[in-house]
Parts: C-alpha cells; structure tokens; sequence
C-alpha cells in the first residue's frame, strides 16, 4: 500500500540519513527500483515527472501499475508515489488519480503566487492524508524544457513556503539537473545552513543528485536534507547497459530480441545504481 512520504523523511532528518527519489519510465524501471528497496529494505520514494505520466498514458495507468506492483511482488518497505515538479493542474490530477504525495513547482511564479497556490494544495494534502513537498528557488539544468542556471533559494522565502505546513522543501542551492558542467561551482552549503536554521525540522530536499560529488552529498545530508532526487544515473546506466547488450550482437542469438531478455540488463544496471545509491544516502535497512 502506497504511503504518504512524511513519516519516512521526518525518521530520515532525525536519523541524518536520506531516502531516494528516484524517477520512474516505464515498468522495468518501476520494477527495478522497488526490487531494489525490498532487497535493501529501504523506504523510497518513486517519482513521475508530468512528461513520464503522460508517456505511460496517464497518472492513472501509473497508479495502477505501482498498486499492482506492490501486491504481486509483496513489497514490505515503504513506498510513496511521487508527482516530481508538477503544475498546479498536474498536482490536482495526481490528487484524484491516487498518488500519495505531490510536488508543486511553484518556483517560476512570483513569490505571492507561489505562497497562494502551495496553501490551497496545503489544505487539499492534509484531508487526503498526501505529502506535499513545495520548491523555492530554481533548481538548474533542464527539467521537462525548463532551463534554470541553479540559482540559489532566499532563505526568508523558503521560511515563508515552510511555513505554510508543507511536508519537504526543494530549496535551490546551485543544483542542476541532469549532467554537471566543468565549470560548475558546486553545492552552496551556506544556503543550505541557512535555509535549515529558519525551517527547523521541515526535511529539505536535493534535487538533482546525480553527479554531485559523495562527499557534498554527505555534508548535504548532515545539514538537514532528506530526500535526495536521481534520474539521469539511472537513465545513463540503463542506456549503457542495454548499447553492451546489442554491440554484443547477443540480441541476434536465439531468442535475444524478445524484449525481456533484451531490457533486462538494462534493468539491472537501474537496480545496481538504486541500490549504490541507498548505501550512500544511509537509508539500507531503514524501512
């Protein structure tokens, strides 16, 4: 059973441990990350970004999916299905669809608009009994053709969002999706430490997580964040994966084309980098 991602990110900030996002594509993507967590015994969090529900036809096919999912493969560990930076419409039909948490990007309005629409979707979460995790700050990089430099978030604001009775906050501290480029800065913990001092026990979250440095990301951790975002590792893993596969000509011997054999080391290689990713963020045996 889907469950709200509150109580496990409330364990995750006063444990000093992260629990991962990560961005779910179609069913063997979904497949390999909850196989992961039950093997890891870690909470998790899988996320749909407006683009990957819209490719799967739809939030409802992915509720589906997931709900089954968790009953034919007996998962015991805590998962939350994820609405990762949604419009406020996207929020609205994950609400109706059955997800069990959502995030509102609100970041691209001024900070008035952002405030108005976070506190509608406040009350909406608190009678659903969903998460809602609320963004200040542009996170950099591109992000379903939103193009941020990865600025840094206003502390006041994020104190202002916080306040609203959000359950996480994203808070941009330099953080890019996707790739990071030679010349970027790195993470700003002073951001962050200052961000941390005026939400108190709010988890925040890090977006962005791949590529980041394992050291930034422990620091990142030590410093109140909770929830960690990974999508373009396991995307890169996968793809790696499965170019082996074919320059091996093995997809040509026997019945190698058939899908399932042909997707499975890619699968795989996701389950190998969920995992890698759950040692590091602390959560293993966590659930």
């Amino acid at each position: 059973m889907l469950v709200s991602a509150q109580e496990m990110l409330q364990k995750a900030k006063a444990g000093k441990y992260a629990v991962g996002q990560f961005n779910i594509n179609n069913l063997e993507w979904t497949k390999a990350v909850l196989a992961a967590a039950q093997e890891m015994n870690s909470p998790v969090i899988l996320g749909v970004s407006e683009g990957a529900g819209k490719y799967m036809t739809g939030f409802k096919t992915v509720v589906g999916m997931v709900n089954g999912m968790l009953e034919e493969m007996k998962i015991t560990v805590p998962v939350a299905l994820h609405l990762d930076h949604g419009t406020y419409e996207g929020c609205l039909k994950c609400v109706e669809a059955g997800f069990s948490s959502i995030m509102f990007d609100g970041s691209h309005y001024p900070i008035e608009e952002n405030v108005a629409k976070t506190r509608e979707l406040v009350d909406i979460c608190a009678k659903k009994g969903m998460s809602l995790e609320a963004e200040v700050g542009s996170i950099g990089g591109e992000e379903d053709g939103v193009v941020g430099a990865g600025e840094c978030a206003d502390p006041q604001e994020c104190k202002a969002i916080a306040d609203l009775g959000v359950t996480m906050l994203a808070a941009g501290i330099g953080n890019i999706h996707g790739k990071y480029p030679e010349n970027w800065k790195g993470l700003s913990f002073e951001t962050l430490a200052a961000v941390q001092e005026l939400t108190g026990e709010m988890p925040l979250v890090l977006h962005g997580g791949t590529g980041i440095p394992e050291d930034m990301i422990k620091k990142a951790i030590s410093l109140g964040v909770a929830k960690i975002n990974v999508n373009t590792e396991c995307q890169l893993s996968f793809a790696a994966a499965t170019r082996e596969y074919i320059e091996a000509g093995k997809d040509l011997q026997g019945k190698g084309f058939d899908p399932r054999k042909l997707l499975a080391p890619g699968a795989e290689a996701i389950k190998a980098t969920v995992k890698e990713k759950m040692e590091l963020f602390g959560s293993v045996n966590k659930a």
